[in-house]
């Protein structure tokens, strides 16, 4: 691990995990050079400014046309990956490691797919790290400390190329592991998507239901349990909008069993089903104790 060093690393998207991943490199030693490419010119002269970038480009025809690269990572919106991958086409030469962050590995996958032809150097992967908040200035190198990052390598995945992004990954604080797209996608809806979903949704719930002509804001007696749950409902709308539309096909059944948890609920409350309710509740809390007693240590 210790010989891996990257000469110039390009980011495309200098946000909170782009942004983390530029600090952490720099904290690991991996990187001579880090530039960085954003539509924000804002988010970009900060990231310079903090020393998270060394040099800022608004698009990748300017950042190619000044500078070679031995690595380029994608951390941009799901929604932006069309546009990004297009250019890379266009501007990256073969054989170029190229990396991403995104949240949903399939759709990643297939657009690279689409655009770059041959995959042997585009090693998918997704840090399981985050905050609500957003920008290069909330960025932070410990971020990717003892958390998951996924790696969804396919078969024409090059083992050097597969290496290198596992390496990466490791001296930036990272527990690596390999799985198939597909799969990850179906375990990332039910334990990140939905909630965030989830959050929105209980959010939109208290202040729609919340009659016009009520003298109170319900909000204001809202207290630390609306606060926990609802604290990913502060997340980036479009990025979240990009990422469930790009995962539908896993998401909306979990969406289902959801739905259909609710509705039981309702049903027993109505029939006043004490038994069923304590059984749910109590099942839930075996559960998520269970979770944190096997994985809170590392939360």
């Amino acid at each position: 691990m210790s010989g891996l060093r990257f000469r110039h690393a390009l980011i495309i998207g200098v946000g909170l995990i782009g942004g983390s991943l530029a600090r952490a490199m720099r904290r690991a030693g991996l990187v001579e050079r880090i530039s960085g490419v954003g539509r924000s010119k804002e988010n970009l002269e900060r990231a310079r400014c903090l020393g998270i970038i060394d040099a800022r480009h608004e698009s990748l025809a300017e950042a190619f046309r000044h500078e070679e690269f031995d690595l380029i990572v994608v951390a941009v919106p799901m929604g932006e990956y069309d546009r990004v991958f297009g250019d890379l086409a266009r501007y990256a030469e073969d054989g170029m490691l190229i990396t991403d962050v995104g949240s949903t590995k399939r759709h990643a996958i297939e657009v690279a797919e689409k655009h770059l032809g041959s995959l042997e150097c585009f090693v998918p992967a997704h840090p399981i790290a985050g905050t609500e908040r957003s920008g290069a200035a909330a960025s932070f190198a410990e971020l990717f400390d003892h958390r998951w990052c996924i790696l969804t390598p396919l078969a024409s995945t090059k083992p050097q190329a597969l290496q290198q992004i596992e390496q990466l990954w490791a001296a930036c604080g990272a527990r690596v592991v390999c799985m198939d797209a597909g799969l990850h996608d179906e375990l990332l809806a039910g334990v990140s998507h939905l909630p965030h979903l989830a959050a929105y949704a209980l959010v939109n719930a208290v202040r729609r239901s919340t009659p016009a002509h009520c003298e109170h804001d319900p909000f204001a007696f809202a207290a630390g349990g609306f606060r926990d749950f609802t604290r990913i409902a502060s997340s980036s709308p479009e990025m979240w909008r990009d990422i469930v539309l790009a995962n539908a096909d896993a998401l909306v059944p979990k969406i289902d069993a959801l739905q259909r948890e609710l509705s039981e609920l309702s049903a027993a409350i109505k029939a006043r089903d004490g038994r069923l309710l304590l059984e749910r509740f109590s099942a839930a809390k075996a559960a998520r104790d269970g979770w944190l007693t096997r994985y809170g240590g590392d939360l």
